[in-house]
């Protein structure tokens, strides 16, 4: 779940290394993820909503590729650049790097493929090493949401010495960034918000997602019922016929591993090597995802916070882990009784208790020591905002806010929650989630608020398909941190026992979401490499060291 995967990409941070087309990338997708974000504006506090029922899901036979849809996996494509106009700096970085583009086409509604159609865009980097080519592997970088168009570059240094054996193809999925767009114009980018601490501020997010869900209703009716995971593995079906592959392989990041898990089920004699890098068991995939993810960000914002309190002197926010975990909680009180502004003049903004928990739940991502250092300087601002300082804010962080206070992002938003909402049906009663945020707030004060709060889907219509079920092994690669905050480890090892022919690759004693090629672990990169190279998993599940 790039997913928060993911603000987005706040979300998932990409090693430094990552070229600026990818920090593009990052910021638009934000990745990793659960993408997360907070919005305002939403201030009356009006009585709680009900949603209207929606029709019970169906189960809608996997389509072959006979007949009607032998025009979509037999199309010719139209490869050239990637360049959509003279302003796209992401398509002229990949046409630079030897990239192409194309479109697929598939059609909305499966069960209807004489009907209308969408274009998926698609990018390839084509193998160089073509006496030992190994085939296509596709990419999804999770999200749901997070385009992959622009990834093969990136993904083809990580590969090393294996990489000029592949045709590296990106994906943009149905409704995700160049492909066929989905926009239901909200004036947020994202839709994981705190409750708070009060009533009043979860009947706001309540009426919040109520409006999200009938925004994007009353835009959007024709096709929010053909916006799913399994449509979209369908989609990745077509790709591999078009690119005349017998077989796929498929690297998929956070949510995208779901993704990967549902293709295995629906076309399982089509793929070939499969790498999941942190991973979510399809049990823990729903609307209400970030439910099993407080015990690991708790346990982030404290190794966090240690570091924090080992640099006192740059950053001010306390000598020891408890004192800085203080400094948080005087911030959270604080911003309970009043807003509190941040930054000054244009960039000034007002969080409160809805936003800060947010805000830190996506700086808790990555443990590596430039991630750590902006959540400091982020929390410095919050902390010198608690006491009445104005002050500018630090670089990137007004930008952050921007993005996230703003409609800048709905499209993203838009089609990740479209994607979720249309994957697993949430509980309908809205009493169920302040039920649940209030038994949370002993145990979990500051996180589950968060994790437990009401999203759109309480309020969308009812997938049109029954979730995909595991009724067949996969051999795949699975890939775990053991305290990734994101797809946490426990999600990562119920998949594998649900899969027994794959294989786990444990990075211990890290707390990051997404590992291979981003985190800089030789072991894991080699692993995985080693896998993409041969075809064979290891004979064991093995384990690296941070």
């Amino acid at each position: 779940m790039s997913y928060a995967q993911d603000a987005e990409k706040t979300i998932r941070p990409l090693a430094a290394a990552r070229t600026t087309t990818a920090a593009r990338t990052t910021a638009r997708a934000g990745a990793a993820g659960l993408a997360l974000a907070l919005a305002a504006g939403i201030t009356a506090s009006p009585a709680l909503a009900t949603a209207r029922p929606g029709p019970e899901p169906r189960t809608v036979a996997p389509p072959t590729t006979a007949g009607a849809l032998d025009r979509y996996y037999h199309q010719p494509l139209d490869w050239g650049t990637c360049m959509s106009s003279p302003q796209d700096e992401t398509g002229r970085d990949l046409d630079r790097a030897g990239v192409q583009c194309a479109d697929v086409t598939v059609p909305l509604d499966y069960t209807a493929p004489g009907g209308r159609t969408l274009t998926v865009a698609i990018s390839r980097l084509k193998a160089t090493d073509t006496r030992r080519r190994i085939g296509a592997i596709l990419l999804n970088n999770g999200g749901p949401g997070g385009p992959a168009v622009d990834s093969p570059p990136i993904v083809r240094t990580a590969m090393k010495e294996v990489g000029p054996r592949y045709d590296i193809v990106g994906f943009d999925p149905r409704f995700v960034g160049r492909s066929t767009p989905l926009d239901c114009g909200w004036p947020v980018s994202f839709t994981w918000f705190s409750a708070g601490a009060s009533r009043a501020g979860f009947d706001r997010q309540v009426a919040l997602s109520k409006s999200l869900a009938d925004k994007c209703r009353a835009t959007n009716a024709s096709v929010l019922p053909h916006i799913s995971t399994r449509n979209t593995a369908r989609d990745m079906d077509v790709i591999r016929g078009a690119l005349g592959e017998r077989k796929i392989s498929y690297l998929g990041y956070s949510y995208g591993t779901y993704l990967g898990t549902v293709y295995t089920q629906m076309f399982p004699g089509r793929y070939d090597r499969m790498v999941l890098d942190g991973a979510v068991g399809p049990d823990d995939y729903h609307p209400r995802l970030l439910k099993h993810t407080v015990r690991e960000n708790e346990q982030a914002l404290s190794a966090w916070a240690a570091w924090a309190a080992a640099r006192h002197t740059t950053y001010g926010l306390g000598r020891s882990r408890t004192a800085v975990l203080s400094t948080i909680d005087h911030v959270m009180a604080k911003a309970a009784r009043a807003p509190l502004t941040l930054g000054t003049g244009p960039d000034a903004f007002r969080v409160d208790d809805t936003h800060i928990p947010t805000l830190l739940f996506m700086g808790v991502a990555d443990d590596g020591d430039g991630s750590r250092d902006l959540l400091a300087q982020q929390v410095a601002a919050m902390s010198g905002a608690s006491k009445g300082r104005e002050a500018p804010l630090p670089p990137g962080f007004a930008e952050t806010l921007r993005l996230l206070f703003s409609g800048a992002g709905s499209a993203f938003g838009s089609s990740q929650t479209a994607i979720i909402c249309g994957d697993v049906p949430a509980p309908r009663e809205t009493e169920r989630y302040w039920r649940d945020i209030q038994r949370s707030r002993g145990a979990h004060p500051l996180f589950g608020p968060l994790t437990e709060n009401i999203g759109p889907c309480a309020f969308w219509d009812a997938p049109r398909e029954a979730s995909t079920r595991i009724s067949h092994d996969a051999p795949v690669l699975l890939v775990a941190a053991t305290g990734d905050p994101r797809t946490t480890y426990r999600s990562t090892t119920a998949l594998h026992s649900r899969l027994p022919g794959s294989r786990l690759l444990t990075l211990e004693n890290a707390n990051r979401h997404a590992l291979y090629g981003e985190y800089g672990n030789a072991c894991v990169d080699t692993e995985v490499n080693r896998y993409l190279a041969t075809g064979r998993l290891p004979k064991r599940d093995e384990t690296c060291v941070k």
